[in-house]
């Protein structure tokens, strides 16, 4: 049966969707077969892997409402044959408004991705920068979450209320739901402040904190703009050890 991680945080600009890009394409490279589920209407997840999201026929907002089946808003990804994904674009935006008017709101994600968990060995899901119902389905739906935190002065403001958000889906919804672990992501070890977030968060959060340090690098921001992964973008460069590296260590997991 196939992991279903969430990567979340409602904090913007951590380096959330990099993660889920280049993590699900590193887990792809060592012969996992991956779905992706864009949860961002943003939709930068889809555009990371080089899909056009304003020319969708179908996407995750069709799914959700029943207008497509769970088949026909996958796409494969040029150049990793192991991964599809389910793309997002700005319509997704309007679906928290329709989801209010379902039944069981909370778990339409879900029970659409129970008839095929069992295809995928990973299915990484990259939750918008909110707590909202979106993030609600995708916390419904997956098995553990990953959450990254940026390496600045303010890592862990919000953390508490995004773990607090987690409990109480454990408790109501979900009670498989546990948290995968904090990968730290734009560290720059030239500077005190990244060492000093690093420290901070490892005595504050009483949770698994992910050995592989995701670091600044130019190639790794330059990747998404190309519509590649960091491993299809520059294999050798650090982002991309960095994101092999965390795979690994996801993979290795033998506590789930």
């Amino acid at each position: 049966m196939g992991r279903i991680i969430a990567i979340a945080n409602q904090k913007g600009g951590v380096g959330k969707t990099t993660t889920a890009i280049n993590l699900s394409a590193c887990i792809a490279e060592l012969g996992k077969k991956v779905l992706v589920i864009d949860m961002d209407p943003q939709g930068n997840c889809t555009s990371g892997f080089g899909i056009n999201k304003n020319e969708l026929k179908y996407t995750l907002y069709e799914m959700i409402l029943g207008q497509c089946s769970l088949k026909e808003s996958m796409q494969n990804v040029e150049g990793l044959e192991n991964i599809k994904i389910i793309p997002s674009n700005v319509n997704l935006a309007g679906a928290e408004i329709d989801l209010l008017e379902l039944n069981d709101r909370e778990y339409i994600l879900k029970n659409e991705i129970d008839y095929i968990k069992d295809d995928y060995d990973f299915i990484i899901i990259d939750c918008p920068p909110s707590l909202n119902l979106l993030t609600v389905n995708a916390l419904t739906t997956a098995d553990t979450v990953l959450v990254p935190i940026q390496c600045e002065y303010y890592a862990l403001e919000g953390i508490s209320q995004l773990l607090h958000t987690i409990d109480l889906v454990h408790d109501r919804l979900n009670d498989r739901l546990k948290i995968e672990g904090v990968v730290f992501t734009m560290y720059d070890g030239r500077t005190n402040l990244s060492n000093d977030v690093v420290l901070n968060v490892k005595e504050n959060l009483d949770c698994k904190i992910f050995n592989t340090i995701i670091p600044r690098n130019v190639r790794l921001a330059e990747a998404p703009s190309n519509g590649l992964p960091i491993n299809l973008y520059d294999s050798a460069s650090t982002g991309a050890k960095s994101y092999r590296s965390l795979a690994k260590e996801v993979i290795d997991r033998k506590d789930f």
